[in-house]
């Protein structure tokens, strides 16, 4: 028998052509999925059920008539509480934000969803306003790896990927302004997709300015591709939007990597200490690439330590975004919220300024690299999966998040596509990533690349079961 959590949202579209199940089959399952999990993960800040269960109804009905809405009629997806889905509150993981209140508005990507027939289960899990990259909040505790539940999920976009790596729905939509789909991504051992700055509109504009991309989270680069193509159009609502894109990223995934030039980079030059098991699983599936007919050289791209520059950026979007509380409210906040928006408040204009000149120069120097690599390869995370509940891994010696997560940040600074692909694991079971990186508007070859590494057999679906089940 077919257990409909299992199954991709390429593979549940073609069961609905056939007659093989339905979409409230499908929602249900994913319902009682999302409710089995939810004691041991926590990955959800709420679910929808009647509402989910009326919109599969409705999806059900259509695909009777042969009539499906879109793309993704009856699919049953999920929503980080960073984004504005309509008839829920969406807190971010603040208790400083009232639940009362008209949430009577969609983010353009949630709009695109309902627009193409989704069905909406659930808003997931994010650290307080997404400023970290594991997933606990004052709000909301702690969020746990689908493999260890005493590990992290990793962050910002921690409830999703834990949702997807548990079959609660194959398709997440999550944020990333410096790793948070590509982090969770790797912990969990799913696939997520950080698109050019602008491919997905955003609204309302995040204070974290032009550092922050919404992005698919799913089981595959498969899934990945079909929710872009539903996502990845201009919003009105979003000044900084592109244009359409070209063509279906769908269409483009079966180009294989044949001919495409890729740079690996496994420490930066040096300047990363990668695990010991993570650099094997990364590597072995460098090596494949290269037997699929890609061009590989190990080589490195000028990309010199930018922390500062990106603390800066950040600690002053937390900054702006919290100004408005009063001093009862910065009470509720998470202690190190609280220190990053007195950091960020202190920065002047000329010192933000400075660190755009880092970015505009970091840009530059990824422009040029990409002259002449298609793709750069590195591990997405120095690490595997450390205990849940703290910003860093003990003993690390590290005192923010990035500090941990040297390989993803910086490509919110250049803004280019960049996506996690799970390759492998260490010696505990726990997941491993592979990160792929384009130049800027190329997200068609980080979706193609990925979705050889799958068709090759080199890199998995996840996790489907609670690790205690």
């Amino acid at each position: 028998m077919t257990e409909l959590t299992e199954l991709t949202a390429v593979r549940l579209l073609d069961g609905y052509r056939k007659g093989e199940w339905s979409p409230v089959e499908a929602t249900r399952a994913a319902l009682e999925r999302a409710q089995a999990i939810q004691p041991e993960v926590n990955a959800f800040v709420r679910l929808t059920a009647e509402d989910a269960l009326a919109r599969a109804r409705e999806s059900e009905e259509r695909w009777r008539r042969g009539e499906p809405q879109g793309l993704l009629d009856g699919v049953p997806v999920t929503v980080k509480d960073i984004l504005l889905l309509r008839g829920a509150p969406t807190l971010r993981g603040s208790k400083a934000v009232d639940p009362a209140g008209r949430w009577d508005e969609d983010a353009p990507s949630v709009a695109r969803l309902r627009e193409h027939g989704a069905v909406f289960i659930g808003k997931t899990t994010t650290p307080e306003y997404g400023w970290k990259g594991v997933t606990d909040s004052p709000l909301s505790g702690v969020t746990r790896n689908p493999y260890d539940p005493s590990r992290t999920a990793g962050g910002s976009s921690g409830g999703s990927a834990a949702a997807v790596a548990l079959g609660a729905g194959p398709l997440s939509l999550g944020t990333d302004g410096g790793g948070s789909v590509r982090i969770p991504a790797s912990f969990c051992g799913i696939f997520a997709l950080k698109p050019t700055y602008g491919r997905v509109p955003l609204y309302p504009a995040s204070a974290f300015g032009t550092l922050a991309h919404v992005g698919p989270m799913t089981r595959d680069a498969a899934d990945a591709a079909l929710l872009m193509d539903v996502i990845g159009h201009p919003d009105s609502r979003d000044w900084s939007a592109l244009a359409p894109p070209p063509g279906a990223y769908t269409d483009g995934l079966t180009g294989g990597v044949r001919g495409l030039r890729v740079a690996y980079s496994p420490t930066l030059g040096g300047q990363v200490a990668v695990r010991p098991e993570v650099a094997r699983a990364v590597r072995h599936a460098v090596e494949r690439l290269a037997e699929l007919g890609a061009y590989v050289t190990e080589t490195d791209p000028d990309l010199t330590e930018p922390v500062e520059a990106f603390h800066t950026l950040w600690f002053s979007g937390a900054a702006r975004v919290t100004e408005h509380l009063g001093p009862h409210q910065r009470d509720l906040l998470d202690p190190g919220l609280r220190e990053i928006c007195t950091q960020g408040a202190r920065y002047s204009a000329l010192d933000y300024l400075a660190a755009v000149d880092v970015r505009m120069d970091l840009g530059r120097r990824m422009g040029r690299f990409h002259d002449t690599h298609d793709l750069l390869v590195t591990p997405t995370l120095p690490i595997t999966a450390f205990e849940a509940g703290v910003e860093v891994p003990k003993g690390s010696g590290h005192r923010r998040w990035t500090g941990w997560t040297p390989f993803t940040y910086p490509f919110n600074m250049t803004q280019q596509p960049a996506a996690s692909v799970p390759v492998g694991s260490d010696g505990d079971g726990l997941p491993i990533g592979l990160h792929l990186v384009a130049a800027r508007h190329r997200d068609d070859l980080v979706l193609r690349a990925a979705h050889a590494l799958y068709e090759a057999g080199v890199a998995s679906a996840g996790r489907l079961r609670p690790s205690g089940s």
